[in-house]
């Protein structure tokens, strides 16, 4: 595999430097992040030191980090290849956001933040907690690739070129102060660009130490195993304004600490939230490990083509992230409404548990 290489006129780790500079003072920059240093002040320096900037790496597309990524989905066959043992070929098509397995963070663990996270796109302190909020893909069509023939495909050497778009002071609920940070990332590869993947972070301010022991999920048990259950649908939730689906099924998923782990270690997303028990309940407050935004979202990608596309490629995918689903928990992926307009569907997919939507997606495509 080729090394990435990483070509920026300004360091991301800057960040701090320029935050103590706002603070305007030369005493503990760190007491003066907690205490002076707000939302706005934050996303004003990220765009000031970013705005102009661009990071690009080069990979290849390696056929083990494919293998690896579809085992821990559970799924034994690759396009048409049964890779339990043997890593797919190269040429095989990489499915529609399983390149999130690719152009993993680099660094070394002292340059980690205190959770876990890399600091390329992340605001400054005080704002060190990070939460995937949701985001969107468009997949470009190019000359000879088809929706069983995409244009990026095992072997083939990609460029990544991560652009910041914005960055926002933001309130949330409770009025605390916290950051949206939208990042552009395009990948490029020998047939020209080929994904246009926008993410949105928020990130809040570091925790206060949780003052109790929250209650874990009831379905919680580390000796359960992830699955994935396919279950039939009569349609009655499904709502359709032209053509009103039948028999439309819904998957039942549960992902154990275990398959958090591995999603984490396949990633290189050292964020504890995934996989430190301790440091999720004691520090953060949550009632057990977080099951990752991007794995809910290639999930309900395979759900689309498994279900609605017949392993075709989308055209574009925007997506939510509402709520958070925890280890052991038992969850629904399934389709809410499908929109029939001349050229193309749109259909509308939700995870959702115990009736709350905590990823809701919209799909456009082709398929007839």
């Amino acid at each position: 595999m080729l090394a990435n290489a990483i070509l920026h006129p300004l360091s991301w780790r800057q960040l701090p430097t320029k935050i103590g500079r706002l603070a305007n003072s030369t005493a503990d920059t760190t007491r003066l992040f907690s205490s002076r240093v707000t939302a706005a002040d934050a996303a004003q320096c990220l765009m000031e030191t970013f705005s102009n900037t661009s990071i690009t790496r080069r990979q290849v597309l390696d056929a083990n980090q494919l293998q690896k990524l579809s085992l821990t989905l559970g799924r034994r066959e690759l396009g048409g290849n049964d890779i339990s043992e043997i890593p797919p070929p190269e040429g095989t098509p990489i499915p529609p956001g399983w390149h999130l397995a690719y152009f993993t963070p680099g660094g070394l663990e002292s340059k980690l933040g205190p959770d876990g996270t890399d600091r390329m796109c992340n605001a400054p302190e005080p704002f060190s907690r990070r939460m995937w909020a949701g985001g969107s893909m468009t997949w470009l069509a190019h000359a000879g690739c088809d929706s069983t023939n995409p244009a990026l495909r095992v072997g083939d050497e990609v460029e990544e070129r991560t652009q910041l778009l914005s960055a926002t002071p933001k309130t949330s609920r409770n009025g605390d102060d916290m950051v949206l940070v939208d990042v552009e990332k395009r990948f490029s590869g020998p047939r020209g660009l080929s994904i246009i993947d926008q993410r949105s972070w928020i990130f809040r301010p570091k925790p206060a130490p949780a003052l109790s022991q929250p209650t874990r999920p009831q379905a919680k048990n580390d000796h359960q195993r992830s699955h994935i259950t396919i279950v039939s649908s009569s349609g009655d939730d499904v709502s359709d304004t032209d053509d009103r689906p039948e028999g439309v099924p819904s998957w039942h998923l549960r992902w154990s600490p275990v398959g958090l782990f591995r999603f984490s270690a396949l990633t290189f997303n050292a964020h504890m939230i995934h996989y430190n028990e301790n440091w999720t309940t004691n520090v953060e407050g949550h009632p057990g490990e977080l099951v990752h935004g991007p794995l809910n979202l290639i999930n309900i990608l395979n759900y689309w083509g498994d279900v609605h596309g017949k392993q075709a490629l989308p055209q574009h995918i925007t997506y939510r992230a509402l709520s958070p689903i925890y280890a052991g928990e038992l969850y629904e992926i399934k389709t809410t409404s499908v929109q029939n307009g001349e050229e193309r569907k749109e259909w509308e997919i939700t995870a959702e548990k115990n009736g709350k939507i905590c990823m809701k997606a919209n799909i456009l495509g082709t398929v007839s």
